[in-house]
């Protein structure tokens, strides 16, 4: 027996057999990236003396919720949790706007150079940030940004990825739509906010959930530029944490819980703009 019939349609055994092992695939690899997840959220219900026992208890005997108030008392995490918010959404909404600007230009408008210095941007995205660290700290203590938000806020707002990610998408854009628009008198600006905004919604999304998730997890740029405690942000914050009581896995594991749930909030919120945004973003030249 080669096939299985269902209603007249014939399906291979090897192409059942094929699904099968994929969807098998999938399930095992779901569970192995969820599990340090649920064992986070596990050991930050726990008392100390359950976090060492063994063999591991999943469920808690009784389930600590004073973790979570521990930690709130136990550091400013409000300033933190404002400090993230503040410089993550400046830099969001920066990064957005300047890569959609720079896109376009690279994807619609015609100047002199214009494909070499569109690779030489790329090229940067194979520096690795260790290499630029220091001339970077030397620039913004020359302009006075140290331990200020402006250190953290400025750098990231310019990227060779958020660019090449919507040039790719502008490049798949009708240039019907442009020339009927410049036909009717509109101005490149104009066609800029008013057409190519709007369709591209998608893949803004993506860029801005991208964004999002690198500036809210940023450790190294505040551990370099901020000392002043009442300017951390909360990566930050957990550290100095985690360096005060090394051995409190348990509150150490509900801090990172709270540093990670917006991510996850954001993400089922947006998860359909962003599946569409990676896969309307073609490779178009």
């Amino acid at each position: 027996m080669t096939s299985i019939s269902n209603k007249g349609t014939a399906f291979p055994v090897k192409t059942i057999m094929m699904k099968f092992s994929i969807h098998a695939f999938l399930i095992i690899s779901s569970f192995i990236m969820i599990v340090p997840f649920l064992w986070m959220i596990s050991s930050s219900l726990k008392t100390s003396n359950e976090m060492y026992t063994f063999p591991p208890k999943w469920i808690p005997t009784n389930i600590m919720w004073e973790n979570y108030i521990y930690m709130f008392k136990s550091a400013p995490w409000g300033i933190y949790s404002f400090n993230s918010v503040k410089v993550t959404i400046i830099v969001v909404i920066g990064h957005v706007i300047v890569s959609a600007m720079g896109a376009y230009a690279f994807a619609r408008l015609k100047f002199p150079g214009r494909n070499i210095l569109f690779f030489l941007i790329l090229a940067t995205m194979m520096i690795p940030y260790h290499v630029t660290m220091i001339p970077t700290f030397k620039l913004l203590r020359h302009l006075g940004w140290l331990n200020t938000h402006l250190s953290l806020i400025v750098p990231p707002l310019f990227g060779a990825f958020g660019l090449f990610l919507l040039r790719q998408f502008f490049l798949s854009i009708p240039k019907e739509l442009e020339e009927a628009a410049r036909i009717d008198g509109a101005s490149y600006p104009r066609i800029f906010f008013n057409i190519i905004l709007p369709i591209s919604l998608p893949s803004l999304t993506t860029l801005a959930i991208f964004t999002f998730m690198n500036q809210w997890n940023d450790f190294l740029a505040p551990l370099i530029y901020i000392n002043d405690d009442q300017l951390k942000t909360l990566p930050l914050g957990l550290a100095t944490f985690q360096g005060t009581y090394t051995t409190q896995w348990n509150y150490l594991m509900a801090g990172s819980f709270i540093v990670l749930l917006p991510i996850i909030i954001i993400y089922i919120f947006a998860q359909r703009y962003f599946i569409e945004g990676v896969m309307m973003s073609g490779l178009k030249e």
